[in-house]
């Protein structure tokens, strides 16, 4: 199916919002690897997905792997068919296991695609970064490639739920090497550093204004998972 939309869905998005793209040599073309990125809007998963020929694989809420009903069924196959990964944002011991399926995805040398905010901003200025990302990359030894989304508030703003065609840009920067904190993944002072790093990276790219502390989620069904 993820083939299959990049066939579709792609081009469709490049044709409405031609986005433009900076930086995607920058996303190694094998290996695993992680892309963090920050998180302005639903619509962003659409740009991420333009930015590599590569399946990327993200987190979903594990509601949507276990809805009834017939539309609960239909969101369930699609998201199992699109290989997304399933996290439990209720917290604790359950958040934190949600590392386990990202884990092997990098494991299998593969992309997974995070948003350390853990949600959408709610007023477009960049949050405090969740340690998931960190724990993730420490733990794989994948490298990290940080990337700057610009526009897509934009696109489909909280709270809308018809996209509206706006300017968008991408900018990916270049991997970040955690390698020389190899088995230090729980280390909290550590995991805090390399997450700081991480998001410092991003806010380059998007010039964004940084808030040091934790974005609220905003209840939306459509909030991006991300573990705590």
């Amino acid at each position: 199916m993820y083939k299959t939309l990049q066939w579709t869905a792609a081009p469709a998005v490049k044709l409405i919002y031609r986005p433009w793209i900076d930086g995607r040599e920058n996303i190694p073309e094998t290996g695993p690897v992680i892309l963090a990125s920050n998180h302005l809007s639903v619509a962003d998963h659409y740009f991420l997905g333009l930015t590599t020929k590569r399946h990327i694989a993200t987190m979903a809420k594990i509601e949507y792997f276990t809805g009834a009903g017939v539309k609960g069924k239909l969101i369930s196959k699609t998201v199992k068919a699109l290989g997304q990964v399933a996290v439990d944002r209720s917290g604790g011991r359950r958040s934190a296991a949600a590392l386990e399926p990202s884990l092997e995805v990098l494991e299998d040398g593969r992309v997974f695609a995070i948003f350390p905010e853990g949600t959408r901003s709610p007023d477009g200025r960049l949050y405090r970064g969740k340690p998931g990302v960190a724990r993730l990359a420490l733990a794989s030894g994948a490298p990290v490639v940080p990337i700057g989304l610009i526009g897509t508030e934009k696109v489909l703003p909280i709270g809308e739920s018809r996209p509206r065609v706006a300017p968008v840009g991408v900018r990916i920067g270049k991997p970040l090497d955690f390698s020389r904190y190899a088995g230090h993944e729980n280390d909290r002072v550590i995991i805090r550093a390399v997450t700081d790093e991480i998001m410092d990276s991003i806010r380059r790219l998007t010039g964004q204004e940084y808030v040091d502390k934790y974005a609220k989620r905003g209840g939306s069904k459509d909030d991006a998972a991300e573990s705590d």
